[in-house]
Order: structure tokens, then C-alpha cells, then sequence
């Protein structure tokens, strides 16, 4: 479907600042179409147009109440209207103020009764505002009269170009809406009436006395966004808490008549269980980033001793293999302590990868020279996955940058050694790739039948638990040698 300033662009010849008035008309309509019961049309003149002429009117914006049912089943956005069918609409071009009547709606029997708001904008009408309202149920009660009163007020707004307003909107997602409750305050800052659900809102505050007649402030609470609401004719929104318990939003709307702030109407959402779950998912990520803490800080603990241990073994085979166990606990360690900072099912896993890299330069001895150069990123990954891809790209690291360039000596500074780490997604997979320019693999090399715990590591990870692949090869001389390492693990679940 085409947004608003496709169709403009396309159908009108509305400019920037127009089209920008109109989007914020739409932002802020559902308050209109809620308190009339009335579903509502934007329509504005196809264009350009010889003067006097006739045109079809294009159908910009299209809205239903949330109280009332449609009238309007089918959807009427984008579509061009003869001004024949829309005779009031015509009108409403010509006029500075509502045009008033009924109007002939396809699968209705009756006329339905129909406002033709113009509205208002750099001094010219630049559209029409098109309120269908459906039947009341039954005589109109105090409520639907006091609803209809304010759209009444609110319409004439837009006719003077005062609604919507440029600072905010009134009934985008997340505010209070008409169902939720409201209070009519006149320019006094008296309350003119309160609805049932915004009295039950008060008395959750505490306030049981009766509001009409009476200040907000002197009925004991002092609402800061009314004030500002009535003091500036700007829209303001205030959440006021009582104990950990209770949180009411408060949204004010300025009322204007020829500029002059004539009232307000203040919107309320006891939003007091929303805060409150709020509360307990805050405590829960705070308890699960403690727990990762935790378990980084139990980590980094077992790999001290483990280090602690290889300096008092004699042993080279045991000094290295406690090495290599410690640089494997670090390295889950690492994926802990990411999960420690922002806690949940997944994690950015390109956070991850920076800590391995620095891990691997800082834990492994190698005799000549290496750089370790990082291409691309993998995002977002769960959890699951990252823990063990994590290990098994630092142990891919840790024997690149140790036994690729053993040929090499530490004097000879013609050859550069490079690691580097493509990360990439495709199809529903997370691709690493590391290259190097060593020496490459021996003519007996295989994979099933690895020749050190690092690789056997690394295959029964990726096979057996990832449910991935790994493929490892020498690359010929002819294209720079050395060795390439492709590694492909689902992202999606795994059996």
C-alpha cells in the first residue's frame, strides 16, 4: 500500500510542509475518530487542475474507531472519488468552516450523517477531513455528549490550522486513548467532567472526593503537564506514581479557539501493572546478568589455576596441555562476559569475536611475526550456538597463528604471516572462513583422523553438536598457499 506522501506526490501537488501537516493530521486523528464513534476520510484535490475546474478527489487517509463499527468495510486508500459522490466535500474546498449534512455509503440503507472538516494550512484548504459517523445506541448519554463536544472543539482547530500539533502527537501508539479515561478541564483549570474509568484512575492516586467544579492540584495532586498544557498550548504527558504500586499517565491536549487556550483534555492510562511487570523483568535480567558474572568470574578462577598449575609442572607436554585447557576455559569465558553486559537468548557474537582476537595475540608464542585480520560479521546469534562456535574458532585461531608458519624463523622478515577470519551469513548460515599464508597442510593431513586434541575439539564441536560443517585444505602455491579453513553451522534450530 502507498504511504501518504506517495500518493500526494503522485495524485496532488501538495508541497513538502503540506504533505508533512497532513502526516501529522494522521498521527493524531484516532483521538478524533474515537471521540465521534465516526470512521474518517483524508481526502484531498487531484492536481494540478485548471482553475474552477472539477476534479476527483484522492483518497489520502483512511481511519475506524475503535468503540464503534465500521461503516466502511472496504479499504478506500489510493482510490480517486468523483466530486459528484462527494458533493460536501466539494464544498468544504470553498468553505472556512465545517459543512454539515448526510451523505449515501455503499452497503448502508440509510444517509449517514457526515461532517466535511476543511483543513487548514499556510492559509489555503489543503484538504478534507471526512467524518462518517454511525448509528448511537440509542439517546446519546452524558459521555457521548461530552465526546462529541470536544471533537466538536477539536475540529474547529483544524480548521484554523491549530491540530494537529507540531510539537507532539496525541494518539500514537503507547498513549492513552479515549476508552482509557478522561477529564474535561476549562480554561480555569477547573475539571468539567471525568469519566467513570478516569475516576477510577484518581482513586487509585487516592483522590475520592468530587472532581467536577474543583483543580486537580486541589483535589491533592499537582499534574505538571497540565500546566504546561494550559500555560504554553503545547500537548504534555506526565506519569505520576504512587508508592512502587500505583502509575498513572497523564496526556494533556490544549483546546484553542482563535489561538486562545480555552481548555484541556487530559487522557489517563493506569499503566500501575504494566510498571509493575516492568519491575519483576528488570530484576529477572538483572538476576541472569549476575548469574553470567558469576559464572565468567568461576571461569576466569579455573583458568588461574590452571595457569598456576603449568608453572609448577616440569613437564612440557603437561605445562602445554594445562595451557591449552586454560585458554579453552577462557575463551566460553569470554561469551559470559558479553552475555554479563546485555543479558537474554542471544547475543552479538561480533563482540565475541574481538575478545577471542585479542585472546589468541596475547595467549599464543609464536616465533615469527602474525597479524590476525577480521572481515565481516555474523550479528546476532543465540546463545547455544555462540558458546561452542566461540571455542572452536579460537582453537582454529590459536593453531593457524601457532603451527602455520613453524618453517619460518623469527629473523625472517620477507614473509608477513596473516591470519584473517571472514564472517559472513547465508542462507540460513553462519560461514567462517580463516586463511593463512603458512605453510599449509601436510599430504597426509585428514580431518577424521586429526593429529592433536585441538582439532578433534573442534570437529566433534562443529559435527556433533553445531550439526554444521568444517572442511580444511592447503591452498595451492599458485594462489599464495598456506591453509583455508570454511566452517557452515545453522542459525536456525538445530535437531
Amino acid at each position: 500500500m502507498a504511504t501518504l506522501p506517495e500518493l500526494a506526490s503522485l495524485h496532488t501537488d501538495l508541497d513538502e510542509p503540506t504533505v508533512d501537516h497532513l502526516l501529522r493530521l494522521t498521527a493524531s486523528w484516532s483521538l478524533l475518530a474515537d471521540l465521534s464513534f465516526s470512521d474518517m476520510l483524508l481526502m484531498a484535490k487531484v492536481g494540478p487542475a485548471p482553475s474552477g475546474a472539477d476534479v476527483d478527489f484522492v483518497v489520502l487517509g483512511q481511519l475506524r474507531p475503535n468503540n464503534r463499527s465500521t461503516l466502511i468495510n472496504e479499504d478506500l486508500v489510493g482510490t480517486l472519488q468523483p466530486p459528484d459522490a462527494w458533493p460536501l466535500v466539494r464544498l468544504a474546498f470553498e468553505s472556512p468552516t465545517r459543512i454539515v449534512g448526510e451523505a449515501r455509503v455503499d452497503h448502508v440503507d440509510d444517509l449517514v450523517p457526515v461532517w466535511c472538516v476543511p483543513v487548514r494550512f499556510g492559509g489555503r484548504v489543503v484538504a478534507v477531513l471526512v467524518r462518517l459517523q454511525g448509528p448511537l445506541r440509542g439517546p446519546a448519554s452524558l459521555y457521548e455528549k461530552a465526546y462529541l463536544s470536544i471533537f466538536e472543539r477539536l475540529c474547529d482547530m483544524v480548521s484554523d490550522a491549530t491540530f494537529p500539533f507540531r510539537e507532539d502527537d496525541v494518539a500514537g501508539p503507547g498513549l492513552p486513548r479515549v476508552g482509557d479515561g478522561i477529564i474535561l478541564i476549562d480554561g480555569e483549570g477547573l475539571v468539567e467532567f471525568a469519566t467513570p474509568n478516569a475516576t477510577n484512575a484518581l482513586h487509585r492516586l487516592g483522590i475520592y472526593a468530587p472532581a467536577e467544579g474543583r483543580s486537580l492540584g486541589g483535589l491533592g495532586v499537582r499534574v505538571r503537564a497540565l500546566e504546561r498544557a494550559l500555560g504554553f498550548a503545547i500537548p504534555a504527558m506526565e506519569e505520576i506514581d504512587r508508592g512502587h504500586d500505583v502509575a498513572i499517565v497523564f496526556h494533556c491536549v490544549p483546546l484553542l479557539e482563535h489561538g486562545q487556550v480555552t481548555g484541556a483534555v487530559t487522557l489517563l492510562r493506569d499503566v500501575s501493572d504494566l510498571r509493575q511487570l516492568n519491575r519483576v523483568l528488570l530484576n529477572k535480567e538483572a538476576a541472569v546478568r549476575e548469574v553470567h558474572h558469576r559464572v565468567k568470574n568461576n571461569l576466569q578462577t579455573i583458568s588461574s589455576l590452571l595457569n598456576l598449575q603449568a608453572r609448577r609442572s616440569d613437564e612440557v607436554e603437561t605445562r602445554t596441555a594445562l595451557l591449552e585447557a586454560e585458554r579453552r576455559v577462557r575463551s566460553i569465558a569470554v561469551v559470559h562476559e558479553v552475555l554479563s553486559r546485555e543479558p537474554g537468548e542471544e547475543v552479538v557474537f561480533d563482540e565475541i569475536v574481538r575478545s577471542l582476537v585479542l585472546l589468541v595475540e596475547d595467549t599464543v608464542l609464536a616465533l615469527h611475526p602474525v597479524e590476525i585480520v577480521v572481515n565481516g560479521e555474523l550479528g546476532i546469534l543465540s546463545t547455544d550456538l555462540a558458546t561452542p562456535l566461540a571455542v572452536a574458532l579460537a582453537e582454529l585461531l590459536t593453531n593457524a597463528v601457532e603451527h602455520a608458519f613453524t618453517e619460518f624463523g623469527g629473523d625472517d622478515n620477507e614473509h608477513v604471516g596473516v591470519v584473517t577470519l571472514n564472517l559472513y551469513q547465508e542462507e540460513g548460515n553462519a560461514i567462517a572462513e580463516i586463511r593463512d599464508n603458512g605453510r599449509g597442510l601436510g599430504a597426509e593431513f585428514s580431518l577424521d583422523v586429526p593429529t592433536s586434541l585441538g582439532l578433534s575439539i573442534v570437529r566433534d564441536l562443529i559435527r556433533a553438536q553445531l550439526h554444521g560443517s568444517i572442511e580444511m585444505k592447503s591452498v595451492p602455491s599458485d594462489q599464495g598457499g598456506g591453509t583455508f579453513v570454511r566452517v557452515v553451522v545453522p542459525t536456525t534450530a538445530r535437531p
